[in-house]
């Protein structure tokens, strides 16, 4: 095994690795929470969000979920809403990697490890709301393997714990061993971090399959029961992860010393003009089914896009998402990358908003109205629930930030084994 080096070329003895990770973690800690004005501003609007969240959580816990506004008819809301919506986004954050890895783009090399950073806030999100969603967290052990009754392979709720674990332990191997080999200024080593790379890609288009035929499983919703269900989540998966990461990119390039050239837009905005259009027409598909063939199992469908028997709660809802989302496949189309950057930024913006609506409380809620018994029981969340998941998206918020903020000092030699930070390539 060869002698490691730090960034001046000394040599660092195996004697010294505990010291030198030490002095990483250190480092870090510094690098990813020291800054200007506005980084300070950014950070406590996020925690003062957080904080409210977590008032709120404590005030679920103590008093039960009937501080929400689900009841025994529709048992899932705004909590699995946002977690399926997270997971997409988490998977959809591979979209840097497949070219970067498997078609050796280059331009996306430098830049990739923004999507690593993603997914392991986004999976930290959407494990937060499984949590919140389980009232009392103390109950989480029943779903840890020996410790308590995990039925697996039985289970379909079994597998999504393995996969979203294992995806959230990928990407924390990947970004600390590129991060901290770049650290050392050595060259990472490819056995140690391609295998997972190529993993992680398989595992990224798991996470949301084992998430739709979690739905699409219950064979008493049969809004969910479409074949075409997981082909969906991984379309809207490519929506909202390269969208995500345009908007990332186009903050780096303009608070950071890191280097994100057009060609690097380019190749998303590829990713995004394919993806949008597989979403909206997967969509359409399923509204031709399901109004052309009618039958019984038409009704949760006709609730969701035009109201039925006087109740039409998600029909601004899901308008506004298709609005959305057409509005931003037009710009992506016609926009160039170079020249054309605010409005991609607004269409990123929109589809974002638009698949979450889509994803989420139009396609969660529905799925419990009508109920098994016919009764249709329109589901509002309340101001704590609202305060909940404000929380934990800044929660997360913070999280991608600090990673961010420390994946441009490593990356651009500002944060090296040498030495303290320098001052001129500090990220704003």
């Amino acid at each position: 095994m060869s002698t490691p080096k730090s960034h001046d070329g000394a040599s660092v003895t195996p004697s010294d690795h505990r010291h030198t990770y030490l002095s990483f973690l250190w480092k870090a800690a510094g690098v990813s929470t020291d800054g200007k004005l506005p980084f300070y501003a950014w950070m406590t609007f996020l925690t003062a969000i957080l904080l409210v969240g977590v008032h709120a959580w404590a005030e679920q816990t103590v008093k039960g979920m009937d501080v929400t506004g689900m009841t025994d008819q529709v048992s899932w809301g705004l909590y699995i809403a946002n977690f399926t919506f997270a997971v997409g986004l988490a998977a959809g954050a591979v979209a840097m990697v497949i070219p970067a890895y498997l078609y050796k783009d280059k331009a996306l090399h430098d830049v990739v490890i923004v999507g690593e950073v993603l997914a392991v806030a986004a999976i930290t999100v959407a494990l937060a709301f499984v949590i919140c969603d389980l009232g009392r967290p103390d109950r989480f052990w029943h779903m840890m393997p020996v410790i308590g009754r995990f039925n697996w392979p039985i289970s379909m709720l079994t597998w999504d714990v393995i996969a979203l674990s294992g995806y959230l332990l990928l990407n924390l191997h990947i970004t600390g061993y590129l991060m901290y080999m770049r650290f050392l200024g050595r060259e990472p080593s490819k056995k140690w971090y391609v295998p997972f790379v190529l993993i992680s890609i398989v595992w990224a288009v798991s996470i949301h399959t084992v998430t739709a035929f979690l739905y699409s499983g219950l064979g008493g919703r049969p809004f969910w029961n479409t074949a075409i269900l997981a082909p969906r989540f991984i379309a809207s998966a490519f929506v909202t992860g390269p969208a995500f990461i345009v908007l990332a990119l186009l903050a780096v390039r303009r608070l950071t010393s890191l280097w994100v050239g057009d060609d690097a837009l380019r190749t998303i905005m590829r990713i995004l003009r394919v993806s949008v259009l597989a979403n909206l027409f997967m969509v359409m598909s399923e509204v031709f089914t399901e109004f052309y063939t009618g039958g019984s199992h038409v009704a949760a469908a006709k609730y969701l896009y035009f109201g039925l028997h006087g109740k039409s709660g998600l029909v601004p809802w899901i308008w506004t998402a298709i609005t959305l989302n057409v509005l931003a496949a037009v710009v992506f189309l016609r926009a160039d990358p170079t020249r054309h950057l605010r409005w991609i930024g607004m269409a990123c913006v929109m589809t974002f908003i638009g698949v979450w609506i889509e994803k989420g409380m139009g396609l969660i809620v529905p799925g419990f109205i009508p109920s098994t018994l016919h009764e249709i029981i329109e589901y509002v969340p309340t101001v704590t629930e609202w305060k909940i998941t404000a929380g934990i998206w800044a929660g997360g918020g913070i999280l991608f930030t600090l990673g961010l903020k420390l994946a441009a000092a490593v990356f651009t030699g500002e944060m090296h084994l040498g030495g303290a930070p320098k001052a001129d390539g500090e990220v704003r």
